[in-house]
């Protein structure tokens, strides 16, 4: 029994002195590094989650500025024709350059609910240094107006005869389709 009790007492001593010389959760040095390599860990993370707010932040600022764009170089559809022929027409006036008749067509953009392309087709006649001027304006409108195509050929009176092709886009009302 003593000799049972004596082997059972070495038995604990030598898994006490295992878990003395290798502590379970590992030396203290281990434990540093571990901790140091947790903090890496802990830093590299913060810096990713901030570059993911500032990511947030900026294209927030993009769709907030996206939409004034909209506002502000788009017509809303009910009001479309008239305020673009104004527009047209105005320009025209200011260039020295007369308006003829005009067309428009528009066709829905894929991939978007909200907006709808507008093609004008419009004729004008005057001198090549009004059509400049016209066209100069045209490039300068707060419209975002894109000149697809434009032929001008000569009249027997000297004036230069034009067909401009003109695309824009138009918004649908709030609420949807109209």
């Amino acid at each position: 029994m003593v000799r049972a009790g004596l082997g059972t007492l070495l038995a604990l001593n030598l898994v006490a002195a295992i878990f003395v010389f290798h502590p379970l959760g590992g030396s203290a040095e281990d434990l540093a590094e571990q901790m140091r390599s947790k903090q890496r860990e802990l830093e590299q993370q913060l810096k990713r989650a901030e570059r993911s707010r500032n990511l947030v932040a900026k294209v927030q600022q993009a769709k907030i500025e996206g939409d004034k764009f909209l506002v502000e170089a788009t017509v809303e559809q009910r009001t479309a024709y008239s305020k673009l022929i104004e527009e047209m027409n105005k320009m025209a006036t200011e260039s020295g350059i007369r308006p003829k008749e005009f067309s428009m067509l528009h066709d829905p953009v894929v991939g978007s609910e909200t907006l709808e392309q507008l093609t004008i087709s419009a004729n004008f006649e005057g001198n090549y240094a009004s059509l400049v001027k016209f066209v100069n304006l045209l490039d300068k409108s707060s419209r975002f107006l894109i000149i697809e195509s434009m032929q001008a050929s000569p009249q027997s009176t000297g004036a230069l005869s034009v067909s401009l092709k003109l695309d824009t886009f138009i918004r649908q009302a709030a609420g949807g389709k109209s």
